[in-house]
C-alpha cells in the first residue's frame, strides 16, 4: 500500500470527527497544581477530574455521600485483610458513632479485632522468607507480621467464651445465632479499641457467614470433642440478614474486597430487587466470572444492585482509598468542627 493511500484511509493518522464538538460539556481531564494553595478538600475534589481510578474514588465519595444524605441505611462488608491492617480503626470509629446498619466480614475479620486487643501486628515487610519466618513462627499477611504468640491468648480466650455460651445457650436448650455469637465476643471482650465492642453497645449486628473457615472453627472443633451436643445457628442468620436488608427503604452497600462478605450482602439484596446505592473497592478483575471481581453491570444482570442505582467499582487497594472516603463523607462534619477556630 503506498503512503497515498494510507493518508486516504486514515491509517496511522487522526481522523477528524464529523462532529467537532461531539464531546462539548464533557469534565476536563485535569489534575492537581501544586502551586496552587494546598487544602485537603479541594485536593480530594479535583480527583473526579484526574481520570483513572482517582474519578472512580471521586465517584465512590459522591456516592457514599447519597447514601448518608438520603439516610440510606448502610451495610459495610469487609475481609479479614482490613481488620489486620489499620483499616480496623477506621471500622472502629465508624461503628463507634453508629454510622452503619450493619456488619458482614469473614472469620479472619473476627478473630483478628479480638487478638489486637491483646497484643498488635506489626509492620514488616512483603518478602519471600517464608521458610525463615516460618521458623521463627512468623505469620504473615502480605507486609503484616502476625507472631504465632498471638494466638495463644487468642485460645485462652476462647476456651472461657465458649464454656459460658455452652452453659447460658446449650444447657439451656437455647438458639445461638452466628451474629449472637460475635455479640457475646464484644461484650465480652470490652475493648474500646475493638469494633465488635462497639457494634455489641451500639446494637449494630455483625454476620460471618463463614465463621469456622479460621482459628475460630478449629477451636469449636476442639471444643465439640469434648461437648457433643454445642451448637450454633447458621440459618438463623441468613434469615436475620434478608429480613434486614428487604425492611430497609433504602439499601446502600459499601464492599472492601471481595469473598464471602461481598457475597452475602449482594445475595441479600436480591430478596428487594437489588441495592439502591453501591460502592465497592476492591483489586480483583471479572475476568474469571469470580464474584469478587464482577463489575457493577454483573451484579446487575442478578438483581443484587438496582439497574439505575448509583454505583461504582473502584479499582483500588482499599487501604489507600477507603480512608480517603471516609474523611469525605462520615468523617467530614468531624473534621469540620475540629479545623473551626471556633472550636480550639
Amino acid at each position: 500500500m503506498k503512503f497515498e493511500e494510507v493518508e486516504q484511509y486514515g491509517f496511522g493518522t487522526f481522523k477528524q470527527p464529523e462532529k467537532i464538538n461531539s464531546l462539548e460539556g464533557y469534565p476536563k481531564i485535569e489534575g492537581w497544581n501544586f502551586d496552587n494553595r494546598f487544602e485537603y478538600d479541594k485536593f480530594v475534589k479535583q480527583l473526579n477530574s484526574t481520570g483513572l481510578q482517582a474519578t472512580n474514588l471521586g465517584k465512590g465519595i459522591e456516592i457514599t455521600r447519597t447514601m448518608i444524605r438520603e439516610k440510606a441505611e448502610i451495610y459495610l462488608t469487609f475481609t479479614s485483610n482490613a481488620i489486620s491492617s489499620g483499616t480496623r480503626e477506621i471500622i472502629c470509629w465508624l461503628c463507634k458513632h453508629k454510622k452503619v446498619k450493619a456488619i458482614v466480614t469473614s472469620a479472619g475479620g473476627i478473630e483478628e479485632d479480638i487478638i489486637k486487643c491483646f497484643k498488635p501486628f506489626v509492620i514488616g515487610e512483603f518478602t519471600d522468607r517464608g521458610r525463615e519466618l516460618f521458623e521463627q513462627g512468623i505469620n504473615t499477611i502480605g507486609n503484616i507480621f502476625v507472631p504465632n504468640d498471638r494466638y495463644i491468648y487468642y485460645d485462652k480466650f476462647m476456651k472461657e467464651v465458649f464454656l459460658d455460651l455452652y452453659e447460658r445457650y446449650t444447657k439451656q436448650k437455647k438458639r445461638l445465632s452466628v451474629s449472637n455469637f460475635i455479640k457475646e465476643l464484644g461484650l465480652k471482650i470490652n475493648n474500646e479499641e475493638s469494633y465488635l465492642y462497639w457494634c455489641a453497645k451500639n446494637n449494630i449486628s455483625v454476620f460471618c457467614p463463614a465463621i469456622t473457615d479460621g482459628s475460630t472453627g478449629d477451636l469449636m472443633v476442639f471444643f465439640k470433642q469434648q461437648h457433643q451436643d454445642f451448637e450454633i445457628d447458621i440459618v438463623d442468620d441468613i434469615y436475620k440478614m434478608t429480613r434486614m436488608v428487604s425492611d430497609s427503604e433504602k439499601s446502600g452497600i459499601i464492599c472492601l474486597g471481595g469473598g464471602s462478605p461481598k457475597h452475602a450482602i449482594m445475595n441479600a439484596n436480591i430478596f428487594r430487587e437489588g441495592a439502591d446505592y453501591a460502592v465497592i473497592i476492591n483489586t480483583h478483575e471479572g475476568y474469571d466470572g469470580s464474584d469478587s471481581g464482577a463489575p457493577i453491570s454483573e451484579s446487575i444482570t442478578w438483581a443484587k444492585i438496582k439497574k439505575n442505582a448509583p454505583a461504582v467499582k473502584i479499582n483500588c487497594d482499599f487501604s489507600i482509598a477507603f480512608p480517603i472516603l471516609v474523611s469525605q463523607t462520615f468523617a467530614q462534619p468531624f473534621l469540620e468542627k475540629r479545623v473551626d477556630p471556633k472550636n480550639k
